[in-house]
Formats: structure tokens, C-alpha cells, sequence
């Protein structure tokens, strides 16, 4: 851990990693998703043996191709950014956090590279059965990639399964079926390839909508709509129903982002949910933290307390009480006791390395016997990363942030339903084209579900800050000891890059589409 902090390397380095991050997620959701649509396709067309559907098929596969491709470049230079420029955070939680992304690498990465070759190539050179299943593998692969990925993300939010080694002052892993099945894992997989299944889902229906405004290719059009509607649909509920659950679960392992993504200040009883609301800044503070008053607010009373804990009556502690604490009602560690139990754990660890280096072997046993115990774990080492905390207030993320992060996001989910359930019921009775304002609509909705689906991931990440590892380490101490100007650099290299590779893959998609499907 280091001491000295260069708060302008932290700053960019983590500018760096969310513009990666970023721009790598305008592609895996619309790969999740589609790679299901185009499977579901190409089944049809093996049933049916109808070539209309071969050719719609491969339509759509092409988009997946071109999106794929730029995908996999992206993801590459997210993964390395972790060795360069979070050396700290690789180093401390390595030897967890690196397991699940070398199974993604070894099983779900090597699935899908594998069979794509087939499934792009392979028409009419392998039998119409085994081009089917390697459509199926890759769509597989793609999803199994985003479950081992989610895995390792969802330990950083919710650290469980390890032990902490005060020889190597690192994590290691103690029981991989608990960082597998790790709450915060499962809820952030169903969230995350349902969301991925919606926004392929609504991409598909918007250009589908494209083609019949311009009276194009209306049989394709129409047949697509009915299946990516059906398909949103499905994965509009099941989003909403595994958000539901996820909300649930963060109010319990991640208190102050679930009462940030709120703007939940003041804890209470009969606690209601914002469905609407706009922030100022109040006269109000936290430390040295404003605080954020509503102008203006449309609040669904009692729900808040329901959603946590299912109970109207229920206390949903806020910010200022997570925190500060004061109030009789809320039993938890404020984040003042939090910082003196991490600091009690930060002063073992620093009596461990003295007795080391006076080879006090008597010590060295008793600490190390001190660190396994379970009240140690529970009552201190659990809370280490506090002790790099300055201040109370700056275990509070940016609440603005939050709370417009989620509430766009939810608010587009539940626009998105309304959409899939239109479109289908539009396209059973044949009245699509007749309604086309609706088309326009679902044309329009494209560049919304990106941004709903963006919304999710800043979120998540921007709303366990200070955390880079909940409860464990900040993001302060995480970083790598490089030149900020190495960082500045890159960060324009890559915004470059980045750019360049959006603008190319957008313009050959329309190109693409405006072509439309060929024979």
C-alpha cells in the first residue's frame, strides 16, 4: 500500500479505465443480445427450410460480425489496463480476481472464437445441423464470457470466498463456489445479458422500423419485429425483475450507494421511492460534502421501505446516518467506526511486517493465528480499506451521479416495455404499417437503449466510489506508480482510437443496412 497520494494519476487513471470501459460496453450488450436473435433465426430456417429465412439470417449476422469484431479489440485493452495502471489492485486481489477472467479466456472466449469462424464461413461447407450448432455455441460462448466477467466484477462490490495472507499482504481465494455464487454475481448476470437481450432486441426492431418507412424488405422487417418483440419483451420483465432484486441485495452489502442512487439522506420509516425528481444543491452538508435537496420530486410513499425490506414501516437508513450516525433508529457502524476498526487492522498488519523483520517467530505465529479468527475477520479486516479513508464523508459517491444514473435507467426500462408489448401487438394485427409514427418511435429508441444501458454500468461502478473493492481498498491506493503525463497520453491515444474504431463500426453498419440483405 502506498502512503503518498498523487490525487491527478488517481484522477486520470481512472478517466482512462472509464472511457475504456465506456466504449467497450456500446458493444457486449448488442453481442449478447443478438448472437440469441440471430440463433433463433437460423433455427427457424433449418425447420423451415425456407431461404427467405436463411437470408434474413445472415443479414443480421453480418451486424453481429461487424459488432463482434470491434468488441473483442476493446474488452483486450480493458483487461491489460488492469496490469498497467491498477499494479496495487492486481497485486492485492490477483490472485482472486485474475481466476474467473483466465476461465473466461480458457472456456468461454476460446468457445466462441472457435465456432464463429464456422458460423461466418461454414455456409454451404458444413451441414445446415452443425452451422446451426455453431451458431448456438457462440451465442452460448458470448453469454458464458459475460458470466465470468460479471463474476469477477461482482466481488469487487460484494469481496467474499477469501482469506487475507499477511506474508504477501494479498487476498487469495478460499472458496470458489462462494465468489461464483456470490449474490451480487448472480443478480448482475440476469441484469446485465437480460439488458444485453432488450437493447439487441430494440436495435433489431429499430432498424426493422427503418426498413418499412421506407417501404423495404417488408416481409423481413415484420418477421423480425414479431421475434425481437417477443424476445424484449421476455427480457424487459426479466430486467425489471432482476433490477428489483439487485436493489434489494446493494441495499444490504452497498448501504450508501443504494441510499445515493436514491438521494436517500435522512433515514425513516414508511420510507418512499422517487419515481421522478430533480436535484439542487442545499445550504446542508455532510463534512465537507453538500447535500442534495430535491427542487422538484414525484415519490411513490412507503415503496422504499418495501423494496428493502418489505415492509412500509421498515427504517431505511440514509446517507447522513450511514455516515455520521445520531439517530436512535439506525443499530449499523457509521463509517467513523468503520475507519477505526480498518486502522485497528492496518496496525496488526504493520506489527506482523516488524516482527518479521526481526524474524520474532512467536509473533509472526500468534498475528497470523490473530488474522484467521472469525471475530477479527468480521469486526476488523473486513472494514481494512477505511483506515485510507481521510475523512467520513468521503466514503459518499457522487450522489448527483447516482441518482440520475438509475433513475434514467429505470425509467427507459420500463418506456422499453411499453414499446415490445406495442410492437407485438401492432404486428399481430397486421396494423404495423399503418402506424407510422409508431415506427418512428422504435427508430428513435435505438440511441435510448444505449443510453439506458450505459446508465446501468456508471451506476455500478460510480456508485461504489470511494471503492475499488468494497469495504477493502479505495481506489486512491489502487493505483499504479507511473507518470501522470504516461496516463494523460494514453487516455488521448485511446480516446482517439476508441472514436475512430465507434465511427467506423456505425458507418459500415449503415452502410450495411442501407444495402439490406442479399441472396
Amino acid at each position: 500500500m502506498i502512503e503518498h497520494i498523487d490525487m491527478s494519476l488517481v484522477d486520470w487513471s481512472r478517466a482512462q479505465f472509464a472511457l475504456t470501459a465506456i466504449y467497450h460496453w456500446i458493444f457486449v450488450p448488442l453481442t449478447l443480445g443478438l448472437s440469441f436473435i440471430v440463433a433463433m433465426m437460423e433455427t427457424i430456417y433449418v425447420r423451415t427450410g425456407n431461404e427467405e429465412w436463411k437470408r434474413l439470417t445472415r443479414f443480421w449476422m453480418t451486424l453481429f460480425g461487424i459488432n463482434f469484431a470491434i468488441g473483442v479489440a476493446t474488452g483486450i485493452i480493458l483487461e491489460f489496463e488492469f496490469g498497467t495502471n491498477w499494479s496495487n489492485y492486481s497485486w492485492f486481489v490477483g490472485d482472486i480476481f485474475g481466476a474467473p477472467l483466465a476461465i473466461e479466456g480458457i472456456l468461454a472466449f476460446f468457445l466462441e472464437s472457435t465456432f464463429v469462424a464456422v458460423m461466418f464461413f461454414g455456409w454451404n461447407k458444413v451441414s445446415k445441423k452443425f452451422h446451426l450448432a455453431s451458431t448456438w455455441l457462440v451465442a452460448i460462448g458470448a453469454n458464458l464470457s459475460a458470466l465470468w466477467i460479471l463474476v469477477a466484477n461482482a466481488w469487487m462490490q460484494n469481496p467474499v470466498g477469501m482469506m487475507f495472507n499477511p506474508d504477501t499482504a494479498r487476498n487469495e481465494m478460499i472458496n470458489f463456489w462462494a465468489v461464483l455464487f456470490n449474490p451480487v454475481a448472480i443478480d448482475k448476470f440476469l441484469h446485465t445479458i437480460s439488458s444485453g437481450f432488450l437493447l439487441a432486441s430494440v436495435f433489431v426492431m429499430g432498424i426493422s422500423s427503418w426498413f418499412l418507412l421506407k417501404k423495404r424488405e417488408e416481409w423481413m422487417a415484420q418477421r423480425s419485429i414479431l421475434i425481437t418483440a417477443i424476445f424484449g419483451l421476455l427480457s424487459s420483465l426479466m430486467v425489471a425483475f432482476t433490477g428489483d432484486s439487485s436493489a434489494r441485495t446493494i441495499a444490504k452489502v452497498q448501504p450508501v450507494k443504494f441510499a445515493a442512487l436514491e438521494a436517500h439522506y435522512n433515514g425513516k420509516q414508511n420510507a418512499g421511492l422517487v419515481a421522478f425528481g430533480i436535484l439542487k444543491d442545499s445550504d446542508k452538508k455532510i463534512g465537507d460534502k453538500k447535500v442534495k435537496d430535491f427542487a422538484f420530486k414525484i415519490e411513490i410513499p412507503g415503496f422504499l421501505s418495501v423494496l428493502t425490506e418489505g415492509d412500509k414501516n421498515a427504517f431505511v437508513p440514509g446517507i447522513n446516518d450511514l455516515v455520521m450516525g445520531g439517530v436512535a433508529e439506525y443499530k449499523g457502524l457509521t463509517v467513523a467506526d468503520k475507519m477505526q476498526r480498518g486502522t485497528d487492522a492496518k496496525d496488526v498488519l504493520n506489527d506482523y511486517k516488524r516482527a518479521k523483520l526481526v524474524n520474532n517467530k512467536e509473533q509472526l505465529e500468534f498475528i497470523k493465528e490473530y488474522f484467521r479468527s472469525k471475530n477479527f475477520i468480521e469486526e476488523n479486516l473486513k472494514y481494512f480499506g477505511y483506515a485510507f479513508l481521510d475523512l467520513p464523508e468521503d466514503a459518499i459517491p457522487n450522489v448527483s451521479v447516482s441518482f440520475y444514473s438509475f433513475h434514467i435507467m429505470v425509467i427507459l426500462g420500463f418506456f422499453f416495455i411499453l414499446v415490445c408489448t406495442l410492437s407485438l401487438i401492432l404486428v399481430l394485427r397486421g396494423t404495423l404499417l399503418k402506424n407510422r409514427w409508431f415506427l418512428r418511435i422504435v427508430l428513435i429508441s435505438i440511441p435510448l437503449v444505449y443510453i439506458a444501458s450505459e446508465s446501468g454500468w456508471i451506476l455500478a461502478e460510480m456508485g461504489r466510489q470511494p471503492w475499488i473493492i468494497q469495504d477493502l481498498m479505495p481506489v486512491t491506493v489502487a493505483v499504479s506508480q507511473i507518470s501522470t503525463g504516461s496516463v494523460m497520453t494514453t487516455f488521448i491515444l485511446f480516446a482517439i482510437l476508441f472514436t475512430a474504431l465507434l465511427i467506423a463500426e456505425v458507418s459500415i453498419m449503415i452502410k450495411q443496412i442501407k444495402t439490406g440483405p442479399k441472396l
